[in-house]
């Protein structure tokens, strides 16, 4: 009988990390992986699109649990889950990355005694009003297998008290995923229907609640934002949360500034890929331009993936008009580099996982 694993997903972050597992998973009959959509992001536009751009399987089981406070999503989510894991009776639940889907499926699975399997474990920002960080060290409290994407995530789990043994580098998944797209998304034609030439605008993205659920605070980049825009035009998917903070506060966009509907995965990597600049609070898109080369100004204090920073591309600007500017005028007064791509991104993390599936339920 196979081995079944209960795949998690719920936010657009995890669809790019799941899809290549569940493709290198396919490739050996003796896992059955069972796809679980908990609908934490349920508009097609962020979350049907992105399913159909990856290719990945139809879910088994669409959990629907949609928006609310981070208390109701969380319970909604595990209110959902639990009889499926008694139902389905799988050997682990992997989960993915740092949202609510994440930590919810995870206190699931422990208190039903089954194995939690966490992608991307050990990242930490060291600031807990972050709610990710909040999710990040309460899944690994209760992991068993820990998958790390970078050395600062083993370095963290160990001093946390994790056994050496229990955590494997194996890479970034993310970075799979934009190996197995980019020449899709370099043939989209998303920079030429735009009207863009390559290397001649910015890309941004903004979704976090502290950057843009605030009006203040929204203001205060945007504010920034024009001024850069002001030397090279932007172009802005807007997240819908973003284009309702924007609306209720009456909150205008500079000229320079287009703002576009969300794009799907495969378009969204095209303009990525062809941009001068990216501005984004997201995590993902910080590995993804750091595997790109592509410069990155993270419009955060602080970031879970240093090595980001350390290696690659990416530069912290803060999130104040003022920091966001003098982040700005720095980037420009570098001397253009690429960076360094950190080790194990290199397209083949799932095979690594699923050597670690293999390592440890076949030889049990």
């Amino acid at each position: 009988m196979a081995i079944k694993f209960l795949c998690i997903v719920g936010a657009r972050p995890n669809f790019m990390k799941m899809a290549p597992l569940l493709r290198q998973l396919a490739t050996d009959s003796r896992f059955l992986p069972v796809v679980v959509h908990t609908g934490q992001h349920y508009d097609d536009r962020m979350s049907g699109q992105f399913f159909r751009d990856l290719g990945m399987p139809e879910p088994a089981y669409s959990l629907g649990v949609g928006s609310g406070s981070h208390a109701q999503q969380t319970a909604a989510i595990m209110v959902a889950l639990e009889p499926i894991v008694l139902a389905e009776k799988p050997a682990a639940v992997i989960v993915v990355g740092d949202v609510n889907s994440t930590v919810a499926a995870a206190i699931v699975a422990a208190k039903l005694g089954v194995l939690v399997i966490h992608v991307e474990a050990g990242l930490r920002s060291f600031d807990r009003s972050m709610p990710e960080e909040i999710n990040r060290i309460l899944t690994d409290a209760i992991t068993n297998i820990y998958l790390v994407s970078e050395e600062s995530g083993r370095e963290n789990l160990l001093a946390e008290g994790v056994r050496p043994e229990r955590i494997k580098f194996v890479g970034n998944l993310m970075i799979d995923s934009l190996h197995h797209h980019l020449a899709r998304a370099r043939e989209s034609g998303i920079v030429q229907r735009l009207g863009l030439s390559p290397k001649a605008y910015g890309l941004v993205t903004l979704h976090r609640p502290a950057n843009v659920d605030h009006s203040g605070a929204l203001r205060g980049i945007l504010t920034a934002l024009s001024a850069i825009a002001s030397e090279l035009p932007l172009y802005f998917p807007a997240h819908p949360r973003t284009h309702a903070v924007l609306e209720q506060n009456g909150l205008c966009v500079d000229g320079g500034i287009n703002v576009l509907e969300p794009l799907g995965y495969v378009e969204f990597l095209g303009l990525m890929d062809s941009a001068a600049v990216v501005l984004t609070d997201s995590g993902g898109i910080q590995e993804e331009t750091t595997a790109l080369g592509v410069p990155c100004l993270t419009l955060r204090e602080n970031t879970e993936r240093p090595v980001t920073v350390e290696q690659g591309s990416n530069m912290l600007a803060g999130v104040t008009g003022e920091s966001i500017l003098a982040a700005w005028a720095a980037l420009k007064s570098k001397p253009e580099s690429a960076g360094r791509k950190p080790a194990l991104w290199d397209g083949r993390t799932a095979e690594r996982c699923l050597d670690v599936f293999r390592d440890y339920f076949l030889k049990m």
